[in-house]
């Protein structure tokens, strides 16, 4: 008896601890966010399915209001909840969309356990891991020369009229004047074929959407499942707090002639790439966390909506874990909507200036480089011997007149000797903390801070150094390089007070052999009297002169590649470059996620996050004037039209690491070249690619799956290109070229003209190329096929680049970017 109590007692005890352990296991498994493809169409491409019509790419989907959308998109949304509630734990998980539009999927928020069951559930084609999303104007349209084709298009009141562009991004500020309606100027009432709607919240209230914002959603079930979102500036609205997708928004399709006014300075007048395109938000980026859930929500629902033009200035923190870069979830989606017949226009990413940095891989989307123009913010130190040292910073003169020189401290001088405090660099020689400081000895001063540990490992920053400037009563600051750490980048930015950035070592060096020698020290080593002098000048007035454009140091480089090990892949990235660095645009007053722009609506930001929409606005005047262009017809235009040279008949140029350093670029870094407005509205011939030719280029790429592309597309392998190199791009990239090979492209007239072109070749290294034919006459609509015959005459380590030009009898003159690696004989 006693051992059978024993036995229950164990047994009992045995049941506790295995509970307890259940309990720790699912404790300390951690929910995450998967995205899940399924089989079955989505509403768009149902009808076309049941009707046996073949996919279009001029938008021709079915119409989202009818009764057998709505029936369709219902069945889909049920058949996730079943599969959901069938397959996993009730409780267990928490469904974040149903994918229905361009896509048949869902999102859920559930354990790595619980995925195991989704993977092996009916119908389940794909499941990824949310990757998490990161957010990636007064002169460019003078730069681009868009005035004269505003002109050609009905003036600046009516480019880009009845163009719809969407941006799925951090949302928009609708009181900014970049977006204000125009009573004298009023939209046209009807946008065929356009639906999107106007929701409300938080500091966005119905009457946001005037006719120039047609449309503002937001989509956030992803960012409350990864993170507690901030209620002061994660607003559960299409407002946005951060200031990115105002900026993005208004350099695409912003009013023309904004006055931008920061401080209280005019630097001059703002201007979209199409004043008069519609914009449609998509917020899916919050201050405190980005996903790639609710990313892809707002891409189905843009497309359903009717955009024409699909901006993303944002995108995947990196490539897919598991699947090559061309059939991640995000691809999928962007793949859809070209299929759709929206033009999507991408960043490429800011990695660079190193190769294989791209994060815009797919054929199918048009990868945008950013560009400097010849327009700068110099600033300048004048040091009491008259020598003046150049600099960054958007602030006025130290004295107002910038003739009239103060006492020059070094911080690390003034530090208070007895202070309780670490001593750190952050308090002595950062300038991060009053504290540290002497009010009597700094008071009316210019104070030199030091680029050291702090700004280093990104602890401290320049708004502390003004906050500081302001507690203390500095007359100006100066932030110098220090020798320790090398020279520093410096982007110019507006100081509420006088102040000025010294990026490179060796002018750091010349302040500190003046200072010194203007400064007297006991044997101790602390000083006795301050002798120098220093006025900071002005340093708001823009220059224009020097080499442009020129690639961004930041700007990511290709080549593209295949996979995570990045294997090359015969396809050019990025497409084509544009003006991303130093882009004034409109910003948010609240500015969450950065302090400094606080208060301002407009801000001077650098990134492809502010070439993507230079592009896109741009596409915008292409579709108005060409409305049933399809995307690669539109891409293609501003590809083949683009110009490798600079403004002074040099090949581009492109930043490396070092300051100032400049070599000649090569289509890695810019694509086709830096776009042409005025010549892509009137390309000549163009390469079409449609949904069947990407489709046949996945199934052409060597070791891929035929079951894994339908699985992933639902586009059958029933038929390929004899390469990859074959689908009809307007450039030809081989990544492994031995002995000889045939690639094919086809082009189309679009003039209204039939033309005569010549075909000429500037052959890479290591490649000789012949063109057949070598001339052709081709009618108004009609095509023209083309054989490109290379071969190789060197094997090399690395990329060739040579180009095909097509010159036309009307003026119209084609360019094909090559880039080739041959790597044997034969």
């Amino acid at each position: 008896m006693a051992r059978s109590r024993r036995a229950v007692w164990i047994s009992s005890l045995t049941r506790k601890l295995l509970t307890f352990v259940i309990a720790i296991s699912c404790i300390a498994e951690e929910r995450d966010i998967y995205i899940v493809l399924m089989e079955g169409e989505p509403v768009v491409f149902h009808h076309q399915k049941n009707s046996g019509t073949m996919p279009t790419e001029k938008g021709e989907g079915s119409d989202p209001n009818s009764e057998a959308s709505k029936s369709h998109a219902k069945h889909l949304i049920d058949s996730h909840d079943q599969l959901l509630q069938t397959a996993l734990d009730a409780g267990s998980y928490t469904k974040l969309y149903s994918f229905k539009n361009i896509v048949n999927g869902f999102a859920v928020h559930t354990s790595p356990s619980q995925v195991e069951r989704i993977k092996k559930a009916p119908g389940v084609k794909i499941v990824e891991r949310d990757r998490r999303a990161k957010l990636m104007t007064t002169y460019t349209p003078q730069f681009l020369g868009l005035p004269a084709v505003w002109t050609q298009e009905g003036g600046d009141r009516n480019a880009g009229e009845g163009t719809v562009i969407g941006f799925v991004d951090s949302g928009i500020d609708p009181l900014h004047p970049s977006f204000a309606g125009d009573p004298t100027n009023p939209y046209i009432s009807e946008l065929p074929r356009f639906s999107g709607t106007c929701e409300s919240g938080p500091l966005f209230p119905e009457t946001s959407c005037n006719g120039k914002i047609v449309s503002a959603r937001f989509f956030s079930a992803g960012a409350q499942a990864a993170t507690a979102l901030n209620a002061s500036m994660d607003f559960l609205s299409p407002f946005d707090a951060a200031g990115h997708g105002s900026h993005v928004a208004s350099i695409a399709a912003g009013n023309f002639g904004v006055p931008v006014v920061v401080d209280g300075f005019y630097y001059g007048k703002a201007s979209g790439m199409a004043p008069r395109a519609r914009i449609a938000v998509y917020k899916a980026i919050y201050p405190s966390v980005g996903v790639l859930t609710d990313v892809l929500a707002a891409i189905d629902q843009a497309v359903l909506d009717g955009v024409h033009i699909l901006t993303l200035s944002i995108g995947p923190d990196q490539p897919p874990e598991d699947a090559i870069t061309f059939l991640g979830t995000f691809e999928i989606f962007m793949l859809a909507a070209n299929k759709a017949g929206i033009l999507v226009i991408q960043a490429v990413g800011n990695g660079g200036p190193g190769p294989y940095t791209v994060v815009s891989y797919s054929p199918w989307t048009v990868g945008v480089a950013a560009s400097d123009t010849d327009r700068s913010y110099p600033g300048t130190l004048i040091l009491g011997n008259g020598q003046k040292i150049g600099g960054v910073g958007l602030s006025g003169p130290s004295s107002g007149q910038g003739l009239l020189q103060h006492r020059l401290i070094l911080a690390k001088d003034a530090v208070i000797r007895n202070g309780n405090f670490p001593r750190i660099s952050q308090y002595i020689e950062e300038c991060q903390y009053p504290e540290a400081l002497d009010p009597a000895v700094v008071l009316g001063s210019v104070v030199i801070c030091t680029f050291s540990d702090g700004f280093y490992n990104g602890t401290s920053n320049l708004t502390a150094i003004i906050n500081t400037a302001k507690v203390l009563g500095f007359v100006g600051f100066v932030l110098v390089a220090n020798p320790r750490y090398g020279d520093f980048i410096a982007e110019p930015i507006p100081f509420s007070v006088p102040g000025i950035m010294i990026p490179r070592t060796s002018d750091a060096l010349l302040i500190s052999q003046y200072y010194e020698e203007q400064t007297s020290r006991d044997k101790r080593g602390l000083v006795i009297s301050y002798s120098g002098r220093a006025a900071i000048g002005e340093g708001r007035t823009a220059a224009c002169m020097g080499r442009a454009p020129t690639v961004s140091r930041f700007s990511a480089r290709g080549p593209d590649y295949i996979d995570q090990r990045k294997n090359p892949t015969d396809v050019l990235k990025p497409d084509i470059l544009a003006p991303g660095h130093q882009i004034w645009a409109a910003w948010s007053p609240l500015s969450a996620s950065d302090p400094m722009l606080a208060g301002q609506n407009f801000a001077l930001i650098s990134g492809t996050s502010m070439a993507t929409p230079h592009i896109s606005g741009i596409a915008a005047l292409i579709k108005q004037n060409n409305p049933k262009w399809t995307p690669s017809m539109i891409a293609s235009a501003m590809s083949t039209t683009a110009t490798k040279y600079d403004n002074q008949g040099d090949q581009i140029m492109a930043h490396g690491f070092e300051i100032d350093s400049l070599y000649t670029a090569a289509p890695f870094g810019f694509g086709a070249g830096h776009v042409n407005p005025s010549r892509a509205m009137d390309p000549g011939l163009v390469f079409s690619a449609g949904y069947e030719d990407y489709i046949s280029f996945l199934c052409s790429l060597p070791n891929l799956d035929p079951a894994s592309i339908r699985t992933a597309t639902g586009g059958p392998c029933t038929s390929s290109f004899g390469s990859p190199a074959d689908l009809n791009l307007a450039s030809v990239t081989i990544t492994a070229l031995s002995g000889s090979r045939t690639v094919h492209r086809r082009v189309t007239n679009v003039a209204s003209k039939p033309e005569t072109y010549v075909c000429g070749v500037l052959p890479p290294v290591g490649v000789m190329i012949d063109i057949h034919p070598p001339w052709f006459r081709v009618a108004p609509q009609g095509i023209q096929d083309l054989e490109i015959r290379l071969n190789v005459t060197q094997a090399l380590d690395d990329f060739s680049f040579g180009e095909i030009v097509l010159t036309g009898s009307l003026d119209h003159i084609a360019r094909i970017p090559l880039s080739v690696l041959p790597v044997s004989l034969s």
